[in-house]
């Protein structure tokens, strides 16, 4: 097929990869505009961006799509279909309408649930045993179209959202190839009215952690906030990002240190796995400690 890709994080790749591997021509890549990132601000190209190029492809990354000329301009690719995968950008009506077969969504949960933003952080946070993939047939509305396509993942006990990340842009990629063969037999689904909850993006305000609270929300706020923005708490007045833990058993004065890098919460204790200094790499618990001390308790 004649396909227009539009996606932004490296999320976005693996799709991009898998639709280029299975033959089909990518006539266009959308992309969000190139980033200040780093010490320097230096404009950074997206994941997507970059792949694109070193593919050949053509990218494109206009600021809005909402002017008639970015229409016109999309319009004329005179694609059989647009792959959209965590563009970051509205589409108008204009630009759903114009390839010939619409503009499907990759989608990284369960439809109805977790609509929006950021949904394998809220999946995690939630404590959901379980996500997915489905892949939607768009319309105006914020991820309310019908559903082509669905995959059920098992979120695992200890499962950070980067690792659940990954399985699910693989998950993703084969999906999509998928639908784009089997398309004319497939019948969309009509998304139910009941369990729609919507993913905010993940404000860098929820990191904190507080360890008044049991530690099951607080092994989910640590996983699911790693990699980024990753949970923090106070080590003798210096921020330290937590990226990996598990609920153990242990009891405590919420915050306070029992054995290594052990921590006791509200109710229970969780143990930390993976930690990260600022200005420093992330390590492993054991590695953390060899070369640093934690006080009695943390803030």
């Amino acid at each position: 097929m004649r396909i227009v890709f539009m996606g932004t994080p490296e999320f976005s790749v693996a799709a991009l990869d898998a639709l280029v591997a299975a033959g089909h021509e990518i006539c266009a890549v959308y992309s969000q505009p190139p980033r200040p990132a780093g010490r320097g601000k230096a404009l950074r190209a997206s994941a997507v961006q970059a792949r694109a190029e070193a593919l050949g492809l053509d990218v494109r990354h206009p600021v809005s799509l909402k002017d008639a000329g970015a229409q016109a301009e999309f319009a004329a690719l005179e694609a059989d279909i647009a792959v959209v995968v965590a563009y970051g950008l509205l589409l108008p009506q204009a630009v759903l309408d114009a390839p010939r077969y619409g503009c499907l969504n990759i989608h990284a949960s369960l439809l109805p649930r977790w609509r929006g933003a950021a949904p394998i952080h809220r999946a995690i946070m939630a404590g959901d045993a379980e996500t997915g993939i489905c892949i939607m047939q768009m319309e105006a509305g914020l991820d309310t179209g019908p559903v082509l396509s669905r995959s059920v993942l098992q979120i695992g006990a200890t499962e950070t959202t980067g690792a659940l990340h990954d399985r699910l842009a693989a998950l993703g990629a084969a999906q999509i190839v998928e639908v784009l063969a089997g398309l004319n037999g497939l019948e969309p689904q009509v998304q139910r009215e009941e369990g729609v909850t919507y993913a905010a993006k993940v404000d860098k305000a929820e990191a904190r952690i507080d360890w008044s609270r049991p530690a099951v929300e607080v092994d989910r706020l640590i996983r699911g906030l790693s990699p980024f923005p990753g949970a923090w708490c106070e080590v003798d007045g210096a921020r330290v990002k937590l990226l990996g833990s598990a609920v153990v058993d242990g009891a405590g004065a919420p915050g306070a240190v029992l054995d290594g890098f052990l921590v006791a919460c509200g109710e229970g204790a969780v143990q930390i796995s993976r930690a990260q200094r600022a200005g420093k790499a992330a390590q492993d618990v054991e590695t953390f400690l060899a070369g640093f001390s934690l006080p009695e308790r943390l803030a």
